[in-house]
């Protein structure tokens, strides 16, 4: 870790000269100027002030953690394509690791998702077009446009779009198992 880029980072986060924080810091311009230019290091104290000054501690300071990208576009999307031409687009990228993981499925008419077996977890699903059967241990349910459905995922299950019109459905799993 580059001490210095990461305070000079935080200093100009704050909208402070190296001067207004060397004022506040009891220390000169020139000592803000080559501890930014890591040309110098500053004791455990000196770098506390600092950082305190600028509005965070060493915790954070020193933890290099990525966070998590909150926002996702299309050019992160995964698209499986299938040769019936239904597809499952997965939303999140590497969504393996979260709580849940939604899916965007397109089924065209007469046909079906693969089907899943029993697993741990619930599953909910939104139908954005079109009406489906969501076919859940040995009972059948249909789902409209604007309806949603929710399980425990104990049982197998599978969507079927037995219209000859498009299906679209926003489907989450929890825990991820898609």
């Amino acid at each position: 870790m580059e001490i210095g880029t990461k305070i000079k980072e935080l200093r100009l986060k704050n909208n402070l000269t190296q001067e207004e924080l060397g004022d506040r810091c009891e220390l000169t311009k020139g000592f803000i100027s080559q501890l930014e230019n890591d040309l110098t290091t500053p004791s455990i104290d000196t770098l506390n002030d600092i950082v305190t000054i600028l509005g965070s501690n060493l915790s954070e300071f020193f933890d290099e953690r990525k966070e998590d990208p909150v926002v996702f576009k299309k050019d992160d999307y995964f698209v499986k394509e299938s040769d019936d031409g239904s597809s499952v687009t997965w939303l999140v990228p590497s969504a393996q690791k979260n709580e849940m993981e939604p899916i965007f499925v397109t089924l065209p008419p007469h046909t079906e998702s693969e089907r899943d077996i029993p697993h741990e977890g619930e599953e909910f699903g939104y139908v954005l077009s079109g009406r489906i059967k969501l076919l859940l241990g040995k009972k059948s349910y249909t789902v409209r446009k604007g309806e949603t459905f929710y399980y425990k995922a104990d049982k197998p299950h599978l969507l079927v779009n037995d219209t000859d019109k498009n299906c679209e459905v926003l489907w989450i799993s929890c825990p991820p198992n898609f």
